[in-house]
This record gives structure tokens, sequence and C-alpha cells, in this order.
């Protein structure tokens, strides 16, 4: 630590001053982690985090987990983000999902921290993650938890951007995109991550996409740096078969079961009155083969028919209407795929 920092953090703590303090402050974080002692710098960042009656550094104006002088890649031909970078303040407690996927998921996130300790054995922290299984089961918010507790920004990247109509452009976007997770600590989602990583052999791609796909796993292959890259797809029998040895972790969300149901109700429910009999069972068993998603959006649409209605208790009819409007909207999603 230079001895000037170590004046200036004497002189913020004499005078009060929050704002020389957090300049200082984060002056020293950087200096350690160019020295690589990611745990240490970790521990001071989780320091900051008690200042201002339990803020957060991002919750602080003058701070940002991430620096605006970066710049977001573009896509060359018509200058689109290629990506986007989004903070979240999420926990553990806002997840419902099986134990056996919650502690995955744990374990993931417990393993970056360890970074440091497990270089000393020669081991690393997993780094290339799958999630994958139907929609609506919580991949996309598992995500935005991991950014939220590892207090790493999360990179949402644009597929919409990457894949372009030039010949060779598409594998260049995404050596830009790996070029930006390469400086600093992220969490990286390639969202519905089977529009480019589909298997080669399918008659149906043009050569386009079988380069983009190896370039891909090229890149997996050489990345270097501390990031957490996560891939999720709603259909991984749609994979390169290539692809799946480059995961260190691949984790399936399933629907949930009655008890989840059962938990994501009360949930989504406990920000207004229930009726006092109100028929839990029935609901649960009528929202079978319901994903998380469809259980918070029958949720949301009886507690606005109670509000419409100028009511403070949701009722067991509303809830029943509200399924009943779900399965319809389903069954069109399914003539829309068939």
């Amino acid at each position: 630590m230079k001895s000037e920092l170590t004046r200036q953090i004497f002189e913020a703590f004499a005078l009060g001053d929050k704002e020389k303090f957090l300049a200082a402050a984060r002056e020293i974080i950087n200096e350690e982690e160019k020295k690589s002692h990611r745990l240490f710098a970790k521990d001071l960042r989780e320091i900051i985090k008690s200042l201002g009656n339990g803020s957060s550094m991002a919750e602080i104006p003058s701070t940002k987990r991430y620096k605006d002088s970066i710049p977001i890649p573009r896509d060359s031909e018509k200058g689109f983000p290629l990506l986007e970078v989004k903070e979240f303040h999420l926990d553990w407690n806002d997840l419902i999902l099986e134990e056996s996927v919650k502690s995955s998921l744990k374990q993931i996130v417990e393993e970056i921290r360890q970074a440091e300790v497990f270089a000393t054995y020669g081991l690393k922290p997993k780094q290339c993650v799958l999630f994958c299984g139907p929609p609506g089961t919580g991949k996309t918010l598992s995500s935005q938890i991991i950014s939220s507790v590892l207090y790493f920004p999360l990179v949402y990247v644009r597929f919409d951007s990457i894949v372009s109509s030039f010949l060779g452009e598409t594998a260049s976007n995404l050596r830009k995109i790996f070029d930006f997770i390469e400086c600093g600590e992220w969490v990286v989602l390639f969202d519905e991550f089977d529009f480019i990583g589909k298997q080669r052999d399918d008659p149906y791609e043009h050569g386009e996409i079988k380069r983009v796909v190896n370039n891909f796993m090229q890149m997996l292959d050489g990345f270097s740096g501390d990031s957490l890259i996560i891939a999720a797809t709603n259909h991984q029998y749609l994979l390169d078969p290539g692809l799946w040895r480059r995961f260190d972790e691949i984790i399936h969300f399933d629907l949930p079961d009655s008890s989840l149901r059962k938990n994501l109700l009360m949930k989504y429910l406990g920000v207004m009155d229930k009726q006092k009999d109100l028929a839990c069972d029935l609901i649960v068993k009528e929202l079978n083969k319901f994903s998380p998603a469809d259980i918070a959006h029958v949720c949301w649409d009886a507690l606005k028919k109670a509000i419409l209605d100028n009511r403070r208790t949701v009722t067991n009819q509303d809830l029943l209407l509200a399924i009943k409007e779900q399965k319809r909207r389903k069954q069109i999603e399914k003539k829309k795929d068939g």
C-alpha cells in the first residue's frame, strides 16, 4: 500500500469525509486486484458495503461496480451494442428451487470466493456453467442472484446483435465480447445459448453457424479471465456434443413439485391478504406443470383482479380465473410452436 493512500485514509477518517475515504479505498482495492490478491480485495469490498446504514458501494452515488469508461463492444455492421451490463440487489431468499439445485448454485459461488485458496492446491473454481431446462424455471433469475451475491455485474449478451449478416462478422462479434469479459470480474449470461451452440452436423444450418460454434469452443478453451460464464438454454438437446465437455457444471432446472408450487404461491401472494378458507391444495393441484414464471403470472393476475374490484383480499375465484387464463395463453403458445 502506498504511503500517500495511507495518509488519505487517515485524513478522511479524521475529517469524516466519506467521499475521500471511498476514493482512497477504491484505489487500494484496485491495487490489490492487480497483485492478484482477489480474496483480500473481496474482503475489503465487504467492509465497504457496511458504509451508509448498510448500503453497498453500488448504492452510493459516487461508486459503481464497474467503470463507465470501459467501452461496450459494438457490432461493426450496425453499431448495436453486443451486450448489456446490469446490476441486481437480490439474495438467495429470492430463489425458490429444489434444494439440490440451490446447493449446486451456492457451491459455484463459494468456489469463486475461495479461488485463491484453490490456487494453492493447483485447483480452479468452476468457470463455465450450463443452465438448462424448460422456460420460466429460474435460469435467468439464478444468474441475477449469483451476480448479486458475488458482487459481480451481470453481462447480458445480446444475440440479436451478435449474429451479423456479414460473413465472418458473427465470430468477430464473439471475439469482441470475450475480449471485454477478459477484463474484470463479471457474471456473463449467454441466454438462449442454443442460438449459436447448435450441432455442427445439423443439415438445416449453413456453414457460418458451424464456423461460429467452432470459434466459440476455441474462445472457451482459451479464456483466462476471472469471470463466471453461464450459458442458458431451453433446448439443450440442440447443442453440439463438443460443447458439453467444456462446461465445468451442468444444472437442470425442472418444473416445481407441489411443495415448491405452494411456496411460490405464498411468496407472490404475500403482498395481499388471502381468503381465510383459501383452497390451497386445490390451487396447487391446478398449477401442476406450471413453471415458476407461470405461477408468478397467475398470482399477479389474481392480485390485479382483487385491486380492480376494490378489494384487499385475494380469493379462490381470483386464482382459479387467473389459472384458466394462463392455461389459455399456454395453449396459444403451443399452437405457435406447432
